[in-house]
């Protein structure tokens, strides 16, 4: 069977649980959720029934029986962050023996958070506005080659030396440029050989595990942390995560080659969101934004910060549809909508007297953008019960298929509630 690709489309918290509960719904199997790029650095919140989960590095498939859950090579793990998961999830009656960890998926070590903290704070007014859990840092070790990856933890010998050699650049930082104590290599050592023995059974070549999943004919879902424009080649840098949060990531934080997928799903908010800095040309600073927070309850489901909020940006979804070959959208928080005279949508953006209906190149250009809005017709009944298209208001309708015609692929989906039925099929 082919693997599917589920990314978002904007900043982040679209809700891409709602394109996992989709498949359900039309009768697909999924036999593996994988996530495969980014750490506890993001959230997702799940609701089944009268009961609300929050997920930081665990993978959605947790929660749904039968399903196995990965954590792919891609991913950052703070052992911490996910026996704390694990036990909260447990404790709750959630099954989680089935969770793989891939043994290339690099380690958390607790002095990267330290510098992850104590960066940010030196930056100042040029932070870049990080949740501070250490990905950014683990993430330049993996690359600069002096990172801890899972398996690194079943060989002492070599766990010390990559602890050692770590060690002795971090300690230049923390000691000499940010006055903070240096850091014990027993200290880490201890803290991370903690969680070997428990962590052990969960451990596997994952890439092999997928491949041949597919090559017994399962279906295979990979889940994107973050999203496109918090992509760290592809997203409004510096202002980005340190991975790959488009579709291409999925193959690089798996091991699954690109020939096996046949579909990248995208889920893009009816309306737009960001939390941490950069630029954010619909950004509204005013009664609407905060209209739209306290509606859509838009609070960071990790950090807790209020998100930054804003009109539908099609230009965006345009882009994100072109860089991750989107096949389908799932629209979510339509509901969230409901009760606006007019509802604004971004068509293109003006820089300087100039007309731009794609992405501007440069990030200049994108920071002195000035959105271009046409206004759609609102609705005030009640949306939450419909699970047709036909049992959406007219002008609810109306909105949707203009966003689908601006935004470069089709809506599959939309989501009209945060329950996992309140899903409306196209």
């Amino acid at each position: 069977m082919p693997a599917i690709v589920l990314v978002g489309a904007q900043w982040g918290d679209e809700g891409k649980g709602k394109a996992t509960d989709l498949l359900g719904n039309t009768g697909e199997v999924i036999d593996y959720v994988v996530k495969f790029n980014g750490g506890n650095n993001a959230g997702h919140t799940v609701v089944i029934g009268s009961e609300k989960y929050a997920l930081h590095l665990l993978p959605s498939g947790i929660l749904t029986p039968g399903v196995t859950p990965v954590i792919g090579n891609g991913v950052v793990v703070d052992l911490s962050v996910l026996f704390e998961e694990l036990d909260a999830l447990q404790a709750r009656g959630v099954d989680t023996s089935r969770l793989v960890v891939s043994a290339s998926a690099h380690v958390i070590p607790p002095y990267n958070r330290t510098l992850d903290k104590v960066t940010e704070r030196f930056l100042g007014s040029r932070r870049i506005g990080t949740t501070g859990r250490g990905i950014g840092p683990t993430y330049a070790d993996k690359m600069n080659r002096i990172g801890i990856r899972i398996q690194d933890l079943y060989d002492e010998k070599i766990l010390e030396q990559k602890v050692t050699g770590a060690l002795e650049q971090k300690n230049q930082l923390l000691v000499k440029v940010y006055n903070r104590r240096a850091v014990e290599i027993r200290e880490v050592l201890d803290e991370l050989l903690g969680y070997a023995d428990r962590l052990k059974l969960m451990v596997a070549d994952t890439s092999l595990l997928l491949n041949k999943a597919l090559d017994d004919g399962k279906t295979v879902l990979m889940e994107a942390g973050q999203a496109t424009l918090l992509d760290v080649d592809h997203g409004t840098y510096p202002f980005v995560t340190s991975s790959n949060a488009i579709s291409a990531g999925a193959c690089t934080g798996t091991g699954i080659p690109p020939t096996r997928i046949d579909r990248v799903m995208a889920v893009v908010k009816a309306y737009t969101t960001r939390v941490g800095e950069g630029p954010f040309p619909t950004e509204l600073l005013d009664a609407d934004g905060e209209w739209l927070r306290q509606q859509g309850f838009e609070f960071g489901t990790t950090t807790g910060r209020p998100r930054r909020c804003g009109w539908y940006d099609s230009v965006i979804a345009r882009y994100a549809a072109r860089v991750n070959g989107v096949s389908d959208f799932v629209l979510t928080k339509l509901d969230t909508l409901t009760g606006r005279e007019r509802i604004p949508v971004c068509v293109a953006y003006d820089v300087n007297g100039v007309r731009h209906d794609e992405m501007p190149m440069t990030q200049t250009d994108f920071h002195h953008a000035v959105p271009v809005y046409e206004e759609f017709d609102g609705w005030t009944d009640d949306i939450s019960g419909c699970r047709t298209f036909e049992d959406l208001p007219k002008e609810a309708q109306s909105y949707v298929r203009a966003v689908e015609s601006l935004s470069g692929a089709r809506i599959s989906a939309i989501g009209v509630g945060p329950e996992r039925s309140q899903i409306v099929q196209l």
